[in-house]
């Protein structure tokens, strides 16, 4: 597709659909109108051009693109952005659904802040995919990267295959992080406790680690509660991301730091922070959010300076550098109408903070969704995995706006996108139970009665495990199956003799051997 506008919203260039991918050229005189297809159909929408041949923008050296989807000229909503420079191409990726019973709809492209200018467009496609080809898409995505399949070779002790051997394999631990938010709520809850472990291989402490939790005022230090919960998934062998060391929101700042009024008394205080929050938990956390939100707020950069951030990183690397440290922020994946986290503001933010020497590597997106746009979230996903580092979603949930039904149909949709994208690297959930509820969304009741989104969670936590294999070894000697990634017993038997073994699926592309001796 390519087309050129004047003013702060371009002329609305559109394509004309065909079963796999469309082109339209248009001229700024003229429009042409997409048929809408039926409802349920997923399309992403990217320009391929390569970066820095071109000028893209008249009016302004870059600026905040936003490309809008409308049906007949009628409201409009994102469906992808694009920090767009005057002396290159700029990359821009977004997706949609249509999921409304009009016959046209119109893609504009537009200004974020109105300002006049000329916009071009070129090199666009749309491809078009149905609500059973998105599922057979991430399935085939799963298969390839979330499991492996594996050879059990039976052998007796002269080498000679054994045919008929009866194979069992059980998975015991699994690979790719599914966790939740606790609170201190757990603490000598047996039973949430006992629900938690039977689910969950992550966790993430939801306000204890904060530093109005740690130090409500100054001096006064307060680890116990952590130091609890800490003791509790230790125990249990599950992986905790630390949360936070600071945020950028005043609101969240405790208020004898926002009393601090020298910039060297605060500098001091926020050293003290990190290094006391650090030592004390060196090597406990694999994760740190070093500085939550820093898209949205800048309470510290506005009084330590615009490198407060890299200093705060820098020193994190130092005093615990076996933890990878993290970016951490909202509306990036959840929607693209946030001029402040669109996808490439996170990225240009990380490119900086990494380019001025802070050890950044770690990609975490929060996931406070309302209403999803998953083909948008696939998108980001994909420019977002050009970093090349982990991409984790460390908070998500579904806004409670919403009825419990249509929270959890939401939620299931979120999950296997995340799920099968293979630059996500682990899923935390933000459901920290307390009696009055939970921020946003629960998935149980106080009594753990599952609501509907608990449904949800534990029937994917079952698809996306291998709750046991087995058969007999073939006329080789062999027994092959395929299994999600994560640690094994193997058990095998033949003639009243029965050997037992451990192995793990790591991931990778050939198929793993393993052999057993009768």
């Amino acid at each position: 597709m390519a087309c050129s506008a004047e003013g702060s919203r371009s002329r609305r260039c559109t394509t004309a659909a065909s079963s796999s991918s469309a082109t339209a050229t248009t001229r700024t005189d003229t429009a042409r109108r997409r048929p809408a297809s039926s409802p349920r159909r997923s399309w992403s929408t990217t320009s391929t051009r390569p970066p820095c041949t071109h000028s893209h923008l008249e009016g302004a050296s870059n600026a905040l693109i936003t490309a809008r989807l409308a049906p007949d000229n009628t409201g409009a909503r994102c469906i992808a952005t694009v920090l767009a420079r005057s002396d290159c191409w700029a990359f821009v990726k977004g997706g949609f659904v249509l999921d409304w019973p009009t016959q046209t709809a119109v893609i504009f492209f537009q200004n974020a802040d109105k300002t006049p200018m000329k916009i071009t467009v070129a090199s666009g496609s749309l491809q078009p995919f149905t609500t059973d080809q998105w599922a057979m898409h991430q399935q085939d995505t799963i298969r390839k990267r979330r499991k492996r399949v594996a050879t059990i070779h039976v052998a007796d002790p002269q080498g000679a295959r054994v045919v008929g051997a009866s194979v069992s394999v059980q998975q015991t631990a699994k690979d790719f992080p599914i966790g939740s938010a606790i609170a201190s709520t757990i603490l000598g809850n047996q039973a949430y406790q006992k629900w938690f472990v039977d689910r969950f291989n992550a966790a993430v402490f939801e306000d204890e680690l904060k530093w109005y939790s740690t130090e409500p005022t100054s001096g006064l230090l307060r680890f116990d509660v952590p130091d609890q919960m800490l003791a509790f998934v230790r125990s249990h062998r599950v992986m905790v991301r630390g949360h936070n060391i600071f945020w950028e929101n005043q609101d969240a700042t405790p208020r004898w730091v926002k009393n601090l009024t020298s910039p060297d008394d605060l500098r001091a205080a926020v050293n003290a922070r990190i290094q006391g929050l650090m030592t004390r938990y060196r090597g406990e956390f694999a994760h740190w959010d070093v500085n939550n939100e820093m898209l949205h707020y800048n309470f510290y950069e506005q009084r330590l300076g615009p490198n407060a951030s890299m200093e705060f990183f820098s020193v994190a690397q130092d005093a615990d550098p076996l933890a990878t440290l993290f970016m951490n922020e909202y509306n990036v994946v959840e929607t693209c109408d946030d001029p402040f986290s669109t996808v490439d503001t996170y990225a240009a933010k990380l490119r900086e903070l990494r380019a001025g020497g802070a050890i950044l590597e770690g990609i975490g997106l929060e996931g406070h969704f309302s209403r999803p746009n998953i083909p948008l979230m696939r998108a980001i996903l994909d420019k977002l995995a050009t970093l090349g580092l982990p991409i984790w979603f460390t908070e998500i949930d579904i806004s409670n706006k919403f009825d419990a039904q249509t929270q959890a149909a939401y939620l299931e949709q979120v999950l296997r996108e995340a799920y099968a994208h293979p630059a996500v690297s682990g899923v935390m959930l933000w459901t920290a139970l307390h009696p009055s509820g939970c921020y946003q969304m629960c998935l149980t009741d106080w009594g753990l009665n599952n609501l509907p989104t608990g449904d949800v969670v534990d029937r994917l936590l079952n698809e996306w495990r291998t709750l046991q294999a087995g058969g007999q070894t073939d006329a080789h000697g062999a027994y092959s199956f395929s299994g999600y990634l994560g640690e094994y017993i193997l058990t095998v038997t033949y003639n009243n003799r029965t050997t037992q073994s451990t192995f793990s699926l790591s991931p990778g592309d050939e198929t793993r051997h393993i052999n057993v001796q009768m």
